[in-house]
């Protein structure tokens, strides 16, 4: 089957990336993971991701794991995966990659990285992806999916187009339920509405989604906070109807007892995306002269644990309005 990207490269290989991954080289795309600490292991027993009672495999001699963008070469499609945190080493991973017509794909959370890529590397590149989806890195090359969800494509700073359209008609035999918005911006502060509480929650507590939810006090800080980064969004003239907010309120529960990417990586020692999921949007929403409170005393304490982390710091106990278990 004929896709429109035959050849891409996985920057990221992380749940989503090698779960986005492995759909599209199922599909039949020719799927390049870069790979550092995990490339001995994938190498050896291939990819793995489990969805419900599925499980979808690449075995060791047919995936495409490789050490270094240079290995790789010139994509057709670059998939950038990786945490924003990572994004200083994107001016040096990703050139190598890059052949006159390839397209850039940041599947990213929060906001920066389609302004950052741009500047690097030219905005006619670049896509953007938002994955509303439940998955975690269990092991080396091993994912579990609990909530596929869905996709939303976009091009950055311009209405799709063609590419982005035939993008989403491959993710689609992949097992992937896409949609394309004509305003990718407005769809980044849609996640948001999700994001920012619930990961900034789970971080900033301990506890996991199904408990923030199941606790009348933390419940109303969520909603609370979903109501501000609406507020955000309108203030710079972008659509969040309030229907929006019940509809991301809703879907959580059938999560379970869901730990939120943020809080793995809080757990795992590894650094927090804070500045791209609360401290962009909160300026931007400063800078609109919308009035988030919350979303500022978030940021805040979230700043103030990721500092702690590198002193060994643990999650509070009476983080933002936690009383204790």
């Amino acid at each position: 089957m004929s896709v429109a990207f035959p050849k891409i490269a996985l920057v990221g290989s992380g749940a989503i990336g090698l779960y986005y991954g492995t759909r599209l080289a199922l599909a039949g795309a020719e799927v390049r993971f870069l790979l550092r600490s995990d490339l001995a292991a994938v190498r050896e027993r291939g990819i793995t991701v489990r969805v419900g009672d599925r499980t979808l495999q690449i075995p060791p001699e047919r995936v495409g794991a490789f050490g270094s963008a240079a290995e790789i070469g010139p994509v057709d499609l670059v998939v950038v995966a990786l945490k924003t945190t990572a994004n200083d080493q994107l001016a040096a991973l990703l050139p190598p990659l890059l052949g006159p017509q390839t397209a850039i794909l940041t599947l990213q959370n929060g906001l920066g990285a389609d302004e950052l890529l741009a500047a690097l590397f030219g905005a006619e590149r670049i896509l953007g992806g938002l994955c509303f989806i439940a998955c975690n890195r269990v092991a080396p090359g091993e994912v579990v999916c609990f909530h596929p969800g869905s996709m939303t494509l976009g091009e950055f700073g311009r209405p799709a187009g063609d590419r982005v359209r035939a993008l989403a008609a491959q993710f689609e035999p992949a097992g992937v339920k896409c949609t394309v918005a004509d305003n990718f911006l407005e769809a980044r502060w849609r996640k948001l509405v999700w994001n920012v509480p619930f990961n900034g929650l789970t971080l900033a507590t301990g506890l996991t989604t199904d408990r923030l939810l199941a606790d009348p006090e933390l419940a109303a800080e969520v909603r609370a906070l979903m109501e501000e980064v609406a507020a955000g969004a309108r203030a710079q003239g972008l659509d969040v109807p309030e229907a929006f907010l019940q509809e991301m309120l809703d879907i959580t529960p059938a999560l379970g007892a869901y730990k939120p990417s943020s809080l793995l990586d809080w757990l795992a020692g590894r650094e927090v995306e804070v500045e791209a999921i609360w401290g962009e949007p909160w300026r931007r929403a400063r800078a609109a002269g919308a009035h988030t409170p919350r979303l500022a005393l978030l940021y805040a304490r979230l700043r103030q644990q990721a500092a702690g982390a590198a002193r060994g710091g643990e999650i509070p106990k009476n983080a933002i309005g936690h009383r204790g278990p």
